[in-house]
C-alpha cells in the first residue's frame, strides 16, 4: 500500500515542470525513496532528499538520509525545503491543520505539497467484523478511527495553501483470511494507537469469531476475504505572488450556456 501511494505521488511530482533542490518526506516507511530508483524522471527533479517518520524503526527502513521527527511538531526553519510529500501518515495527527500548516511555513514560496492518508472506508470489513461478534454496547476500538472522506482540498485552503487540488483511489487487498490481514497491518504500522484503545489484550475466542464473521460476510467465490483501503490524495502550493489568481466572481465574458450551445435559464424558469 505505501509502494502505490509512492507511485501515485511521484506521478503527481513528474507532472510539475520544474526541479526541487530540497524535498522531505514524511511516513512511507522509506517507500518513496524505493519508488524513485525505479524512476529516473522523478529522480532527476529532486536534489536532496531526505525521508522522515516519527517511529525510529520506521525511519530506519529508509534506504536515504532518514530523521526521526513528529509531523505536528516540525522541527524545520520557515521557508526551508522546496517539496514535500506526505505518505500515508497524516491520519495519524491528532491535528491535521496544524500539521498542514506547519508544512506550509516549511515551504519556500511557490513550494509544492503532495500528500496521502487513509480515510474512513479503510477496512471497513475488519470494522464490521470486531462489532459483530463484541457483547460490550458501544464496542471498544479494535480498529483505529480514520478520517472521513473530507474535503481536503477546503483544509489545505484552511492552513494557507494555493492552488488546492483533492482525489480519492479505492483499493481492494484480497487475503487469505483476516489473520493475514492483521499481519499485515501490523507490519504496516497501521496497529491500533488510540490513547482510549483497549488496554487488555484480546481473547483468542474473539479473533477466531471475527475470522469467522468475516469469512461468513465478505468472502468471496474462491474463499478469500476483501479488505478495502481508501485513500485520499491532496496538493497544494506555498503562496507565491506570480502563481496564478481566480477571476473575480461575475467578471467572466462568455456564459456557460453559449460555452455548451444550450438555452440559458435564469433561477426560477422551468426547464423545457
Amino acid at each position: 500500500m505505501h509502494a502505490r501511494a509512492a507511485d501515485d505521488l511521484l506521478d503527481r511530482v513528474e507532472s510539475v515542470t520544474r526541479d526541487f533542490d530540497t524535498c522531505l518526506v514524511l511516513g512511507g516507511g522509506g517507500a518513496i525513496g524505493r519508488a524513485l530508483a525505479d524512476r529516473p524522471g522523478a529522480r532527476s527533479k529532486i536534489n536532496h532528499l531526505i525521508e522522515t517518520d516519527l517511529s525510529p524503526r520506521m525511519a530506519r527502513l529508509s534506504d536515504q538520509t532518514a530523521v526521526c521527527l513528529d509531523e505536528e511538531r516540525l522541527p524545520l526553519a520557515p521557508q526551508s525545503v522546496d517539496l514535500v510529500i506526505s505518505c500515508l501518515n497524516l491520519h495519524w495527527t491528532n491535528d491535521i491543520v496544524g500539521a498542514l500548516i506547519q508544512i506550509n511555513h516549511a515551504l519556500k514560496p511557490d513550494g509544492f505539497f503532495a500528500g496521502a492518508l487513509l480515510g474512513g472506508a479503510t477496512l471497513t470489513e475488519l470494522r464490521q467484523s470486531f462489532q459483530k461478534v463484541t457483547d460490550e454496547d458501544p464496542a471498544p476500538r479494535r480498529v483505529s478511527p480514520f478520517a472521513d472522506t473530507v474535503d481536503m482540498a477546503g483544509l489545505l485552503s484552511r492552513a494557507g495553501f494555493t492552488l488546492p487540488v483533492s482525489d480519492v483511489d479505492r483499493v481492494k487487498a484480497r487475503y487469505g483470511n483476516s489473520f493475514v490481514l492483521m499481519r499485515d497491518l501490523r507490519a504496516m504500522g497501521e496497529t491500533n494507537a488510540l490513547y482510549d484503545r483497549p488496554r487488555t489484550p484480546g481473547t483468542k475466542s474473539l479473533f477466531v469469531k471475527t475470522a469467522q464473521a468475516y469469512a461468513e460476510a465478505f468472502a468471496e467465490e474462491d474463499g478469500k476475504v476483501p479488505a478495502t483501503f481508501e485513500i485520499i490524495y491532496f496538493a497544494g502550493w506555498a503562496p507565491h505572488p506570480d502563481q496564478p489568481k481566480p477571476k473575480r466572481p461575475g467578471s467572466a465574458q462568455v456564459s456557460l450556456a453559449d460555452a455548451l450551445g444550450v438555452a440559458e435559464h435564469k433561477t426560477g424558469d422551468k426547464a423545457g
